[in-house]
C-alpha cells in the first residue's frame, strides 16, 4: 500500500504530532480537540506506552471538579506537553482566538481565549496545530493576542515552558527560541516548498536550508490510528471518527 497516496491531512497531522510527545509525559488538549486527541492515543499505543493521557471530555478521565481540576494540573506544574490553536496563529507563536480587525470594531468575532493564555504559560511545552494552512490563519502578527509563547516585557513567575512545533496539513515547523519564531522545518508528503511558501503570511525561515520532506506516519501507524485510536476517539469525538473513519 502507497501509504502516502491513501492517508488523510488530518491523519498526517495525527501522525506527525503524536511522533513530537515523548514517553512517560503527561500530555493534554482542551474541548473541541479531536486531532490533538488522536495524537495523543496514537503516541500512547505506539512509541509512547507510558504517556498519561489527559483529554478534557474523556468520560474515563473521571475529573470531579471539571475544568477546575484540570487548571490546577496545569498551575502545578503536572502537565508536560498542551496543544493549542487559534483563528490566528503568528509567526512569533502568539495566538488569537478573539478577533478578526480591531477589537472594538471587528470583522468577526470568535468566543475568546478561556483561560489559554494560563495553559500556554504553565505547560512544559506547547504543540501548535492548524487544521487549515493559509495566509489568514498563520500571520506575521495576531490581531489580538489571547496566549503569548513568550513574555515579551519582564519575565512572568508560572512561565515554565515554550512552544515547540507547530503541525498543519502542509508542514511541520519549529519555535525557533533564540529568534523567537517559527521556521520551517520539515513538508508533508506531496507538498511543494513553494505551496508552503504561497500560503503562509511570514517569512518561513529557510536562509538557504534543504527542507526535507517527512513522512508521519507508516502503514502499522496508520492501522492502528484506524482501529484501536479510532474505537476510542469515538467515545470522545463520534463525529469527527465518522467523518473520518466512517
Amino acid at each position: 500500500m502507497d501509504v502516502a497516496a491513501e492517508i488523510k491531512p488530518f491523519e498526517m497531522m495525527i501522525g506527525a504530532l503524536s511522533k513530537l510527545l515523548n514517553d512517560g509525559e503527561m500530555a493534554a488538549c482542551g474541548t473541541l480537540s479531536p486531532i490533538p486527541a488522536s495524537a495523543i492515543l496514537q503516541a500512547k499505543h505506539t512509541h509512547a506506552p507510558n504517556l498519561t493521557p489527559f483529554i478534557y471530555g474523556d468520560l474515563s478521565l473521571r475529573l470531579t471538579e471539571g475544568h477546575l481540576e484540570t487548571f490546577a494540573a496545569f498551575q502545578r506544574g503536572k502537565v508536560d506537553v498542551f496543544f493549542l490553536s487559534g483563528v490566528q496563529i503568528g509567526q512569533n507563536g502568539h495566538i488569537n482566538l478573539s478577533v478578526i480587525g480591531d477589537y472594538r470594531k471587528p470583522k468577526v468575532r470568535f468566543p475568546g481565549g478561556a483561560a489559554s493564555n494560563m495553559v500556554y504559560s504553565c505547560s512544559r511545552r506547547a504543540l501548535l496545530f492548524a487544521p487549515v494552512h493559509t495566509k489568514r490563519v498563520l500571520v506575521k502578527e495576531v490581531d489580538f493576542k489571547n496566549a503569548l509563547a513568550f513574555d515579551e516585557g519582564k519575565p512572568t513567575p508560572w512561565r515554565r515552558g515554550h512552544p515547540s512545533h507547530l503541525v498543519t496539513p502542509l508542514c511541520v515547523m519549529k519555535f525557533d527560541l533564540d529568534q523567537k519564531k517559527l521556521v520551517l522545518d520539515s513538508l508533508m508528503p506531496g507538498v511543494t516548498l513553494d505551496e508552503v511558501i504561497g500560503n503562509t503570511g511570514f517569512d518561513v525561515g529557510i536562509n538557504g536550508r534543504e527542507i526535507p520532506s517527512y513522512d508521519p506516519i507508516n502503514e502499522e501507524e496508520l492501522e492502528i490510528l484506524r482501529t484501536v485510536v479510532n474505537e476510542k476517539v469515538k467515545k470522545i469525538y463520534p463525529e469527527f471518527a465518522k467523518q473520518m473513519w466512517g
